[in-house]
């Protein structure tokens, strides 16, 4: 063999072997392939980053706090064939007593459906304004979850003067030292005619079928003047912690403007107060209604609509600076769910895989307006392993996508830009 050949293979040899180290050089800088633990502490974007440090698990199949949400609907309530007049909604949390599950809701049975917030001057002792204007507070019981047997009214509304003379309203219920409580939203007037405005009122009993004894004036108070709950304290919500009453509350302000609805904390060593509002109120940035349950050493909210982290499941170890745990879709409207541990001052909460929930547009506004509610299920439970759960995507039929048309205005200002561009071109 002459040196030009000699040369010629050493080159292609040379050649080859920058081939092959290339190609593994570069998988050592490249993000891997298969996640280990080593990953984690990789230099990452920001997006990457995220994914290791703010979620129990990289992947939603492996993160405690991600769910799909699935919907059946009840047996064993009539709506009077949907006309309007009867409307149940905003449910509280599920508790199980005597054998059986046990759920209170806000319940409007008039002669006339809502005339409407906008209406609310028209409104009188027997035509509503709202959905929850003139209602009282009901209570049903299951042996199932999914049929239920409506017991009746637990909450009436007073007489005037009384709180909660006009309507009393989204309530939830704490079991505190063998006796009950239902906390709940006591109206003065018919929702609409200055906002939505109210104070928390409260009634107790010594068993979950009553009868219940209120307590006179409100438990709560609005915040003062110029403060952000200064006209309302909605969605009273009570766990037990660290041998206290926690109850999470949402109010609206910044009006006029663009709403913001965010979600706050008061505490107390004593069902019937002082309840003490957490200086870091709000705690909650989003989040219409206000559902949340032990997890772990903290607590979980489920953050429904309003707001920038809408739709999120939210975490706080020391159950008052939440984070994003997971974004999720198809969220229960006003949860209520079914939480075994939420006053037994837990320190390792298990989580939840049920409950109740409303749909508001069970009629058409303006027609037959009214709510029903509706059993959801989950995997927020560390107890159950559910991968159908634990999917993303939810595929929905094509109606549901074009029902979300474009309104006339929109409709004619694309008008005006396509023909704006034809002139001009």
């Amino acid at each position: 063999m002459n040196k030009l050949s000699i040369a010629l293979l050493f080159a292609v040899a040379l050649f080859a072997s920058c081939n092959r180290k290339h190609p593994q050089s570069e998988s050592k800088a490249s993000f891997p392939y298969s996640i280990t633990s080593e990953a984690a502490n990789r230099e990452m974007s920001a997006a990457m980053k995220r994914s290791f440090e703010n979620y129990s698990g990289v992947h939603p199949a492996d993160n405690e706090l991600y769910t799909q949400f699935k919907y059946t609907e009840l047996k064993g309530l009539d709506y009077k064939e949907h006309d309007g007049t009867i409307s149940r909604r905003d449910p509280s949390k599920v508790i199980f007593e005597n054998g059986k599950y046990y759920v209170w809701y806000t319940y409007r049975n008039t002669i006339t459906p809502p005339i409407g917030a906008k209406r609310a001057a028209e409104s009188t002792d027997s035509i509503p304004s709202t959905d929850w204007d003139l209602s009282e507070i009901w209570y049903a019981t299951s042996d199932d979850g999914f049929t239920w047997e409506e017991q009746g009214v637990a909450i009436p509304r007073p007489p005037k003067p009384e709180v909660g003379w006009r309507s009393v309203s989204t309530t939830d219920i704490l079991k505190w030292k063998e006796k009950y409580y239902l906390y709940y939203q006591g109206f003065m007037e018919a929702s609409g005619k200055s906002g939505d405005y109210c104070p928390v009122a409260m009634s107790y009993a010594d068993s979950p079928n009553g009868p219940w004894t209120p307590v006179k004036g409100a438990v709560i108070e609005n915040g003062p003047e110029g403060s952000w709950d200064q006209y309302a304290i909605h969605d009273p919500y009570p766990l037990v912690h660290d041998g206290k009453i926690y109850i999470y509350y949402k109010s609206a302000f910044n009006r006029p403007g663009n709403v913001w609805v965010a979600g706050g904390l008061a505490i107390a060593e004593n069902p019937l107060g002082p309840f003490k509002k957490h200086p870091l109120n709000p705690v909650l940035n989003s989040g219409h209604e206000v559902s949340l349950f032990p997890f772990r050493e903290g607590v979980a909210a489920i953050t429904v609509k309003d707001g920038n982290e809408h739709f999120t499941i939210q975490y706080a170890k020391d159950w008052v600076n939440f984070e994003i745990a997971s974004i999720c879709e198809l969220v229960p409207i006003a949860p209520g769910p079914f939480v075994p541990d939420a006053f037994t001052d837990t320190k390792n909460g298990r989580g939840i895989s049920w409950g109740l929930s409303h749909f508001i547009n069970a009629g058409q506004s303006g027609k037959n307006s009214h709510s029903i509610l509706a059993r959801f299920d989950c995997d927020l439970s560390l107890d159950i392993d559910d991968p159908a759960m634990k999917t993303t995507g939810i595929y929905h039929d094509l109606s549901v996508y074009f029902k979300q048309g474009l309104n006339k205005n929109q409709l004619d200002r694309i008008t005006k830009e396509n023909r704006l561009r034809q002139h001009t071109n």
